[in-house]
């Protein structure tokens, strides 16, 4: 049996191309032979440590992305939809506290990262399909309660999100993303023979696919037949 390839997804839950990155990878990381490693990281900080700017404010650069993230969010079946004010949600506002929160849920879980993906998804739901909060305590404590978590990881994962031991885990995490040459998320890394091999964004999965050794088709095959989360919550109410 041959071992999986691995392939590390750095991501920011303020960012809404990271969440169509996000659900992608997830749904095929079964079609393909992969192990999927998901690393919550601080998108501002990357963004300073490049010196990038947002496309968002770029004014072409908006108006753009508003109508792309509309056709890849229909595409890519996620319930995307932009909150009514932007600048405030991502640059004032911002997910610091949000990914520490992460952060700290990931810290706790043993054995996978099925709390981390599941935490992670309610909140980029909060943000880019609800219209919410991911600032308060409150606010990251309703999300990891749908997302399944119970009172008492809620409460430690809270607790220890101000320590300053998560606070460097999630530098660490957002150093290790800007020397791979990181200047924004998603960040897909697969390790070739030794050496990184790093997409950055959500239009780059046949490159991807082609770099591990899997054909086109099994890209379409997985978006065609495998799945959508959403599909199955909408069922539920």
């Amino acid at each position: 049996m041959t071992s999986k390839k691995v392939i590390e997804l750095f991501y920011d839950v303020v960012s809404p191309y990271s969440w169509l990155g996000f659900e992608v990878m997830c749904r095929y990381r079964h079609v393909w032979n992969i192990e999927l490693k998901l690393c919550p990281a601080f998108l501002g900080g990357v963004m300073q440590g490049s010196g990038n700017k947002p496309p968002g404010v770029v004014p072409n650069k908006f108006m753009y992305m508003t109508k792309d993230l509309k056709r890849a969010a229909e595409y890519f079946d996620v319930p995307l939809q932009a909150p009514a004010d932007p600048f405030e949600v991502m640059f004032k506002k911002g997910s610091l506290s949000a990914m520490r929160f992460v952060t700290a849920v990931q810290e706790q879980e043993k054995g996978g990262d099925k709390l981390v993906e599941q935490v992670s998804r309610e909140l980029w739901r909060r943000i880019w399909s609800e219209d919410k909060d991911i600032t308060e305590a409150a606010s990251l404590a309703e999300a990891a309660k749908k997302a399944g978590l119970s009172d008492g990881v809620i409460k430690d994962a809270l607790e220890t999100a101000a320590s300053k031991e998560i606070k460097d885990k999630l530098k660490d995490a957002t150093q290790k993303a800007l020397d791979y040459g990181a200047f924004g998320f998603p960040l897909l890394v697969y390790h070739r023979n030794g050496s990184p091999e790093i997409f950055f964004g959500s239009d780059r999965f046949e490159l991807l696919a082609h770099c591990i050794g899997e054909e086109t088709e099994s890209f379409i095959f997985s978006l065609t037949t495998v799945p959508s989360p959403f599909k199955f919550m909408a069922h539920l109410g």
